[in-house]
């Protein structure tokens, strides 16, 4: 059995399926061929239900053996240093592909969560919309100069940086067609397509065992 275990909800509803941040560990592990094993804490209490192991009442956390991790991007650097296939074990590349992964939890994700979040509760025109764009137009210029953010080949900064990118409403800001190419390509991995049907696939087979 694995010693690597992914902790997410026992079910979602239908809108945030194939986005919950269990699948970017899933993605990496598929991608290295780590095995591991997934399980589930129940969605409703999920605000303080297993505080104990996150501290945000959030998911996904990782175990690997006795070692434990919250937070997406700390568990995909953990799983980056177990393969060769997430991370360059180089200097230069390892310290590409660690800039490129924390620029994209900081610099791009850090502003288009709470834009998305003013967008969906109906404040279109919210003040965020210029910051976002700007830093979208920086991804656009570097995206059609290089097929990868680092190392020149696929690495967990692509993994999450298109994580990042594919959410519909942000691809739909502006017209950006390197950075489409990009998200296009990138989850057309079959680490990626297999990742997001087993996570829909869960939270589908939940369905039947919620209250009517």
């Amino acid at each position: 059995m694995s010693e690597l275990i992914i902790w997410t909800y026992d079910w979602v509803p239908e809108g945030p399926r194939g986005f919950v941040r269990d699948l970017r560990l899933r993605w990496a592990c598929e991608e290295a061929e780590l095995a591991y094993a997934v399980r589930t804490i129940p969605f409703d209490g999920r605000e303080t239900n297993h505080l104990e192991r996150q501290p945000f009442g959030q998911v996904p956390f990782l175990n690997d053996g006795a070692l434990e991790i919250f937070e997406s991007g700390a568990g995909l650097l953990h799983l980056a240093r177990k393969s060769e296939k997430l991370m360059p074990p180089d200097p230069v590349g390892e310290a590409e592909t660690l800039q490129w992964t924390i620029a994209a939890l900081n610099s791009i994700e850090m502003v288009t969560v709470p834009w998305w979040f003013l967008n969906i509760c109906g404040d279109e025109n919210n003040g965020l919309t210029g910051w976002v764009g700007q830093r979208l137009d920086h991804v656009e210029k570097i995206l059609s100069e290089r097929e990868w953010l680092a190392a020149d080949r696929f690495t967990i900064a692509d993994l999450l940086m298109a994580d990042v990118l594919r959410v519909p409403k942000v691809r739909a800001l502006g017209d950006r067609p390197a950075t489409e190419a990009y998200v296009a390509r990138v989850t057309d991995r079959p680490a990626f397509r297999k990742a997001q049907a087993d996570q829909v696939g869960l939270f589908e087979a939940a369905d039947a065992k919620r209250p009517a």
